[in-house]
């Protein structure tokens, strides 16, 4: 934890070790022979999975808050307390310190104060974070940012603008730059329809509106038939009509959903019996449009659709709401998806290094970096370095309860809240509980220590920053783990198995049969 956090080697089962200093990765690796043990450490794992599910970084801070409630509850607990009340002044706790966090967070939205927050995650590498911040940059807030492997020692940013998806052409004489094996079409017009074209009548018209308008055409279907596809290559090769046919993206409802992107995108109409509109009476009203198409063998992009503006936000909208209220990772991730092709593009980082493992370990760094970044901009950033909670917890002093029970789990609470800076500080080899003392002393709630230079600086003006989220959901994951921990009064788990003897031990061989009676 903090800039001079030490790493972690974890054996695999296959490969290299990996070297890590991210939290989750490291609580997941430990297993403990010992049933009760392996019991409360998978619950502190959950902590971290969780806050790294929610707000992507933070999962060390969230177990050393976890460890610090959790072993004051049980000295609570065993002096006498009443564990129901002291998760309530826990809870009490918890909620003031949100309270005083929403208010003394301040938005950001420039690139350097994207920058400064990518590079505190990212263990103070400023490469790395100016790399989100040219990435946020570029596909803006909602855009999609993914984290690969590169094939150099450098890292690079590769962005995709438009709407980019996993299908190629169906048939390589639609190419038409033999060079780049690409097929590019200059202001196309485009035809999305959602069953599969089959015969040699129902592609016609639309055809004939190409050759008519004398423009090239891109055909989105979920597939295009033999008959059908010949048609299309005949008409390419001798009439020299440019034409490309490419199958939807996705399968079954998502499919559909995808042709709705792309023909809202685009402008053009899905074609689609349940609609009301059949291939065979296709106008030119029913055909979009874009500034260029580039379709390789097995992905495509459409850059500059002629979509209604006011109709793509309210499809974005759409999605927005539906990434709200899904329930699985999977249909959000879908969604996300979706969204970034229609809102701003993508964006992939690729990071490069001498070894895999040394790739393994700068992943970790820039996926943590990115999801800060990520959190910042949704809801904001606090001073780092552990000082936002350190301030947060004098407050907490003035905070009443209801009994003496309840003032001791904010007490926990209290206490808990200055070991994120006390780690830090002890980490980076200095006396954590003097630093500590010294900063509570002051009133700046922006003055911290720097343990990296290892002085006191003013934490937002450094660039020494966190966001809120990953604050902010570290605590409520730690403390609602934590305080359920502290009212357990038993656990159950399964009896260990015991060793089956073999039925053939004991037999010594054959030997011993010579008194047997006949």
């Amino acid at each position: 934890m903090g800039p001079k956090g030490r790493q972690v080697v974890i054996e695999q089962p296959y490969g290299s070790p990996k070297i890590t200093k991210d939290g989750v990765t490291v609580a997941r690796s430990i297993e403990f022979k010992d049933k009760l043990k392996n019991l409360g450490a998978s619950l502190v794992k959950q902590v971290a999975s969780t806050t790294n599910d929610t707000a992507g970084d933070g999962t060390t801070c969230a177990t050393v808050l976890t460890r610090s409630i959790l072993l004051e509850g049980c000295k609570s607990v065993a002096a006498g307390m009443n564990a129901m009340d002291l998760r309530r002044g826990i809870s009490l706790a918890v909620e003031r310190v949100i309270e005083l966090l929403k208010e003394r967070s301040r938005r950001i939205s420039t690139s350097e104060e994207i920058a400064q927050v990518g590079t505190i995650s990212a263990n103070g590498e400023r490469e790395i974070g100016d790399l989100i911040a040219r990435a946020m940059e570029k596909v803006g807030k909602e855009g999609v940012i993914t984290v690969a492997d590169g094939k150099t020692l450098y890292n690079e940013l590769e962005v995709v603008e438009g709407m980019k998806f996993d299908r190629g052409y169906i048939s390589p004489y639609f190419i038409t730059n033999p060079k780049t094996q690409k097929c590019e079409l200059e202001n196309p017009l485009v035809l999305v329809h959602e069953k599969k074209i089959a015969g040699l009548s129902s592609i016609l018209p639309v055809l004939e509106i190409a050759l008519k308008y004398q423009r090239p055409l891109l055909i989105i279907a979920e597939d295009v038939e033999s008959e059908a596809l010949a048609t299309l290559v005949v008409n390419k090769l001798r009439a020299g009509l440019k034409v490309c046919a490419v199958k939807a993206p996705g399968f079954g409802e998502n499919r559909k959903n995808n042709m709705i992107d792309i023909a809202t995108l685009t402008g053009s109409q899905l074609i689609s019996e349940d609609l009301g509109y059949s291939l065979e009476k296709v106008d030119v009203s029913h055909l979009g449009s874009a500034k260029k198409v580039t379709i390789s063998k097995d992905d495509s992009i459409i850059l500059d659709g002629a979509g209604d503006k006011k109709a793509l936000e309210e499809r974005c909208e759409q999605i927005r709401e539906a990434v709200a209220n899904a329930t699985s990772d999977y249909d959000k991730e879908k969604l996300q998806e979706r969204l970034a092709k229609l809102s701003g593009g993508v964006a992939v980082l690729k990071i490069g290094g001498a070894s895999e493992v040394e790739v393994g370990e700068k992943k970790d760094r820039v996926t943590d970096a990115l999801n800060a970044t990520k959190a910042a901009v949704e809801e904001g950033i606090v001073p780092g370095g552990g000082v936002a909670l350190l301030y947060a917890s004098r407050d907490l002093d003035t905070l009443t309860a209801e009994n003496f029970d309840q003032k001791v789990g904010i007490q926990i609470i209290r206490d808990a809240l200055r070991t994120p800076a006390l780690t830090i500080a002890n980490n980076a080899g200095v006396e954590g509980a003097v630093i500590v003392g010294k900063l509570l002393e002051q009133s700046n709630l922006d003055w911290g220590y720097d343990a990296a230079k290892g002085e006191y600086v003013d934490m937002v003006k450094a660039g020494i920053i966190d966001p809120l989220k990953v604050i902010r959901t570290a605590l409520v994951d730690a403390a609602s783990v934590a305080s359920l921990m502290t009212t357990t009064e038993a656990v159950v788990v399964d009896l260990p198995e015991d060793a089956k003897p073999n039925p053939m031990a004991g037999m010594g061989g054959m030997g011993g049969m010579g008194g047997m009676d006949y």
